[in-house]
């Protein structure tokens, strides 16, 4: 009698390490099938590129030109902006739909009349905030454009119409202002996409 107690003993501690051993492999198992579908959910090596920051020398940049680099395949725009463009901007315009840029997207350290970190270099997404074409720059005084035109950005699509800070002007049909990406300028090395 005792041998069928202990067989049945015997029994139970191999079931239970039966069971134990197909649970592990079945975990084992699953963790190997959903593995390929989470990695398949985290962005790309060419994603992760895309959204980190650049640098961009802008030593050769001269006054009142334009450089345009590309940052999350958007055009940058980059302009080294004289003494008189300055004056300008600083004058104010009554013409402007959002002068102090409350409803504008950009940092904090760019919601002042120049809309960047240095006066003199502007850091802008080249991108018409109305149906994003991309405006051109126009540094010139231009009466014809509008009777308060002392340089800006003119869109090809709508003829939206931006000053030197890309602050667009009302009556435009962009409805905010160009967006001011994150950035910062040690010497003549600017990195976009960073400010820290």
């Amino acid at each position: 009698m005792s041998n069928a107690n202990d067989k049945d003993v015997i029994n139970i501690n191999r079931r239970r390490m039966l069971i134990n051993t197909t649970s592990a492999m079945g975990a084992v198992g699953i963790v190997g099938a959903i593995t390929p579908f989470v990695k398949s959910c985290a962005p790309s090596e060419k994603a992760k590129a895309a959204s980190s920051p650049i640098t961009q020398d802008i030593s050769a940049l001269e006054a009142e030109k334009m450089m345009v680099v590309e940052w999350q395949s958007k055009p940058i725009y980059i302009i080294r902006r004289t003494d008189e463009m300055l004056k300008n901007l600083a004058l104010g315009n009554p013409k402007l739909r959002d002068t102090h840029s409350n409803e504008s997207n950009q940092p904090n350290y760019a919601k002042n009349v120049y809309r960047s970190r240095d006066p003199h270099v502007l850091v802008m997404i080249g991108v018409c905030t109305h149906l994003g074409c991309a405006p051109g720059f126009r540094p010139e005084a231009n009466t014809s454009l509008d009777s308060k035109w002392r340089g800006g950005f003119l869109c090809p699509c709508h003829g939206s119409k931006y000053d030197l800070a890309g602050r667009v002007f009302d009556g435009s049909p962009a409805p905010l202002n160009m967006e001011i990406p994150k950035h910062k300028l040690i010497g003549n090395t600017l990195t976009i996409g960073e400010d820290t």
